[in-house]
């Protein structure tokens, strides 16, 4: 598979109509529909549904679209590696980030990097831990910060000085929103939003006593802001991390566990993965002011 045909194969996808990609690829319809068909007959699948009006994906075009995405994305990365020069260090610098305020230090570095090199561009993605992870290991992102439990064997980290606080989001009018701190009894008969990866890692259970998933699990999520609207409507409280949720104006209030339950931050890469001029760059910045 060319790197070309991929994009042609990407634009159908978010276009889903050839002209329409053919358009902005500034090739020939008939060019990009051969190039098409040659790609399935090599994979030997077919790749699109073909309606009057648009056109989808089959199974294997959504599993082979994001495969493409990456093989794109991972190509793009490593030619922006090149541009760098010795005279002034240029270029993108990757990184895969949890939901945590510990990343306002990161982008406080990021500002004083950028203040001496302003031609470095910074790419942020949010994701769980698992996200991250397997970004990392794939390359298509430089660097990976992890909140609370994480296998480490296969990266070098800095711990962050700083560390997340767990505890409960949940509505102002909840009988639970009077206390100071929510303790292990207290969430017996709890409805509850759990993150999928604080519930695989049973993360609370020596804090509470038992497995944590023995508790009154409603749903899952990965990242927080839509469990907060749930909160909000009622359907549960959310284990969160404090801070990550405004609660200003809005029926939502926090309540850290008692005892505090308290997650490190750690700043990872890959180990022995050769990074770019500007991500070796940010790092030295991160292990000065860190």
């Amino acid at each position: 598979m060319e790197l070309r045909v991929l994009k042609y194969f990407l634009a159908v996808a978010r276009e889903q109509n050839i002209t329409a990609a053919a358009e902005s690829l500034h090739v020939t319809q008939p060019t990009l529909s051969k190039q098409l068909m040659d790609l399935e007959t090599d994979l030997g699948c077919k790749l699109f549904e073909r309606g009057k009006r648009k056109i989808t994906l089959t199974e294997e075009g959504v599993f082979l679209r994001q495969r493409a995405q990456e093989i794109v994305d991972l190509a793009e990365k490593t030619e922006a590696a090149f541009v760098s020069t010795h005279e002034t260090v240029t270029g993108d610098v990757y990184i895969g980030c949890g939901e945590t305020q510990g990343m306002r230090g990161i982008i406080k570095i990021m500002k004083l990097m950028q203040d001496t090199h302003p031609d470095v561009r910074f790419h942020l993605y949010s994701g769980n831990d698992e996200d991250v992870s397997e970004r990392l290991e794939t390359g298509l992102v430089d660097f990976g910060l992890f909140v609370g439990s994480t296998r480490l064997e296969k990266y070098d980290y800095i711990k962050l000085p700083v560390h997340d606080v767990w505890g409960l989001l949940l509505r102002k009018d909840d009988p639970l929103a009077k206390q100071e701190g929510i303790r292990p009894k207290d969430l017996e008969n709890v409805p509850l939003l759990c993150s999928r990866q604080a519930l695989a890692h049973n993360e609370f259970s020596g804090w509470l006593g038992k497995d944590f998933s023995k508790l009154r699990i409603r749903s899952t999520h990965n990242l927080l802001f839509n469990a907060s609207l749930m909160v909000e409507e009622g359907l549960g409280c959310a284990l969160a991390i404090e801070g990550l949720v405004n609660t200003a104006d809005r029926n939502l209030t926090f309540r850290p566990f008692e005892p505090a339950v308290k997650a490190d931050l750690v700043f990872a890469r890959k180990k022995y993965r050769v990074l770019s001029k500007a991500a070796e760059l940010f790092l030295q910045y991160l292990q000065k002011y860190l």
